[in-house]
C-alpha cells in the first residue's frame, strides 16, 4: 500500500508540472499575442503625424472650439486618429446641434484652409475617406437630412457662398448611401434667391427624397456604403474646376464646371431640378454673369453636418428636424445624431493642367 501511494503522489506531481507548463505557455503565448496586437494596431499620436498638411489649415469643432496650430493637436470627441487595425486615420466627429459658424445653423469639425486665391489662380485638394456615421434622426422629405459634406470650396468675400459641396447621405436602415456634389450659385444684389443645383456622383443627388417624413426612396444600387472608402480630386485650374471621384469597385467619375461664366444668368436658365426643389421656397435668383470670378475662395476639408433640429415647415431643402437633445453633445452621440467621417490621406496645393 505504502508503494502504490508513493506511486500516485509521483504521477500527481508529474501532472502538477505538466499543467503548470501548458498554463504558462498559453500564458506566453496570449502575452505575445497581446503584444503583436499592440504592434498592429500602434495609432499615431495626433492627426497631424498621420497627415502633414496642417500647417495650412484651422479648424472650427462641433463644440464651436477654434484652433489655428493644428501641429500636434488634438480634441476628444471630435478631432483625434483612429486605427482599424492596419490603417492610422484622422477622425472629424459633430453633433446635429452645437455651436457654429456665423453664417451657418450647421455644426461641423472642419478644416479651413488659410491661404485664400481667386478662381483665375485656382489651387488643388485632394481625399481619401470613409463616411462612418451620418444622422439616423432627420425628416426624409428634407433634401439634407442624414447627409454630411466631406469636402467645399467657399468664397470669404460678396455674398460667402460656396461653388462646391461634396456630399454623402445615406437614408436609416439602408446599407449604400449617396455621393453627389453642389453648385451654389453666386447672385448679383440680393443673395435670398440662392439655389444649389446637385450632380451624383455615385447614388442620387440631393433632390430625390422621401414621400414623407419616415418613408425612404429604394436604396440606391451603386451607392456607397458606410466605412466604404473612397476619393476625390477637386483641381481649379484656371477658373475651371475639375472634379474626380473614385472608388474600388466604382465607375470612376470626372466633371468640369466654369466658374468664370454662369449658366444661369435669366430665369429661363434655371433647371428643372431648381425648379422642383427651390422655387417652392422662394429660392429662384439668377447668378452674375462672371459667376465667381475674381473672387476670393478657400477650401475646406471634414465633417460639415447638414443634419440640424430646425423646423422642417420652416425650409423643406435645408432644416432637417433631427432629435437634437437640447444641444446636449453627449446624448446626441448616444443616440445616432451625428456625423463622423474618417480621412486616411489628404492633400492641398497649386492647381495643375488637367489630363
Amino acid at each position: 500500500m505504502k508503494k502504490s501511494t508513493s506511486l500516485s503522489v509521483r504521477i500527481s506531481t508529474v501532472a502538477l508540472m505538466l499543467l503548470a507548463f501548458v498554463l504558462t505557455s498559453c500564458g506566453e503565448k496570449s502575452k505575445k499575442t497581446e503584444e503583436e496586437k499592440e504592434v498592429t494596431t500602434t495609432t499615431a499620436s495626433y492627426p497631424s503625424d498621420v497627415i502633414p498638411f496642417f500647417d495650412k489649415f484651422k479648424i472650427l469643432l462641433g463644440d464651436g472650439t477654434k484652433e489655428d496650430n493644428l501641429i500636434g493637436y488634438e480634441k476628444k470627441d471630435f478631432f483625434y486618429v483612429e486605427n482599424d487595425g492596419t490603417t492610422d486615420w484622422v477622425v472629424y466627429k459633430t453633433p446635429n446641434s452645437g455651436i457654429t459658424s456665423r453664417t451657418s445653423s450647421n455644426t461641423r469639425t472642419e478644416l479651413g484652409e488659410k491661404k485664400h486665391w481667386i478662381p483665375e489662380t485656382g489651387g488643388k485638394l485632394t481625399g481619401t475617406l470613409k463616411v462612418m456615421h451620418v444622422s439616423t434622426s432627420g425628416d426624409a422629405r428634407v433634401a439634407a437630412s442624414y447627409s454630411v459634406v466631406v469636402g467645399q470650396i467657399h468664397s470669404d468675400e460678396g455674398h460667402e457662398n460656396e461653388p462646391l459641396k461634396i456630399f454623402y447621405k445615406k437614408f436609416p436602415g439602408q446599407t449604400k448611401g449617396s455621393v453627389f456634389w453642389n453648385y451654389e450659385i453666386n447672385p448679383e444684389g440680393d443673395n435670398s434667391g440662392r439655389w444649389d443645383f446637385s450632380s451624383a456622383v455615385w447614388g442620387y443627388d440631393m433632390s430625390v427624397v422621401g414621400s414623407d417624413s419616415n418613408n425612404y426612396p429604394e436604396e440606391p444600387t451603386d451607392g456607397i456604403a458606410l466605412g466604404e472608402e473612397f476619393c476625390y480630386e477637386v483641381n481649379v485650374y484656371k477658373g475651371i474646376m475639375y472634379l474626380t471621384f473614385s472608388s474600388e469597385g466604382h465607375e470612376t467619375k470626372t466633371f468640369t464646371k466654369n466658374l468664370l461664366k454662369s449658366d444661369y444668368i435669366t430665369k429661363a436658365d434655371l433647371p428643372e431640378q431648381t425648379r422642383q426643389m427651390f422655387v417652392p421656397i422662394g429660392r429662384d435668383g439668377t447668378e452674375k454673369p462672371n459667376a465667381y470670378a475674381g473672387e476670393i475662395n478657400y477650401f475646406k476639408q471634414g465633417a460639415y453636418n447638414q443634419t440640424n433640429g430646425k423646423d422642417p415647415k420652416t425650409n423643406m431643402v435645408w432644416s432637417t428636424g433631427s432629435d437634437v437633445y437640447d444641444g446636449d453633445i453627449e446624448k446626441q452621440y448616444a443616440n445616432g445624431c451625428y456625423a463622423e467621417v474618417w480621412f486616411k490621406n489628404a492633400t492641398v496645393g497649386e492647381a495643375t493642367a488637367p489630363k
